[in-house]
């Protein structure tokens, strides 16, 4: 008994389009890696133009930066603590009659940890650099360090749960 061709026709067409609907474990994790590190382009960019709303966009609401008790908790902490960057250079640049120097954070020897689908751990060194306050002038390093980031995806979107820029030996 043979197929009709129509049946025959439906049934290649529709297994034929299965793996544009299936993605494969290996695209899914390529994807979530290309999404962190915008992340964390995102956060590093808010930091340095000191751009509260920004930098809390790129934390969970419960997020936080540090950890123990001085830990900075919530988006509205972590909003305040870039926003009172902000006003403090502010009050510099009027005080000195000329602008601060450019800030950046620099992230180095990323390693990223999967711990599931959802959770991830974004271990790394990091600088924190000044670019010189006149033409042609070095820049300072005025912090380095290691880094400890707790990641969590929240409806489909990879936040920072935790952002460890001290924690302890592993």
């Amino acid at each position: 008994m043979t197929r009709p061709f129509w049946l025959t026709l439906i049934l290649t067409l529709a297994l034929s389009a299965l793996p544009a609907f299936a993605e494969s474990a290996f695209e899914r994790e390529y994807k979530d890696r290309a999404a962190i590190e915008k992340l964390m382009w995102t956060y590093a960019r808010a930091l340095d133009t000191q751009n509260p709303d920004a930098y809390v966009s790129t934390f969970t609401p419960d997020g936080q930066f540090g950890t123990g008790p001085n830990a900075t908790k919530g988006r509205d902490a972590l909003y305040k603590l870039v926003d009172d960057l902000r006003k403090t250079r502010i009050a510099n640049e009027a005080k000195n009659g000329k602008p601060d120097p450019a800030m950046f954070h620099t992230s180095m020897n990323e390693y990223l940890e999967f711990v599931d689908k959802d959770h991830a751990i974004l271990r790394a060194y990091w600088t924190t650099t000044f670019a010189g306050d006149a033409p042609r002038a070095p820049g300072r390093i005025a912090a380095v360090g290691w880094e400890r980031n707790q990641l969590v995806r929240v409806n489909g979107k990879w936040l920072i749960q935790v952002r460890d820029t001290a924690p302890k030996p592993e």
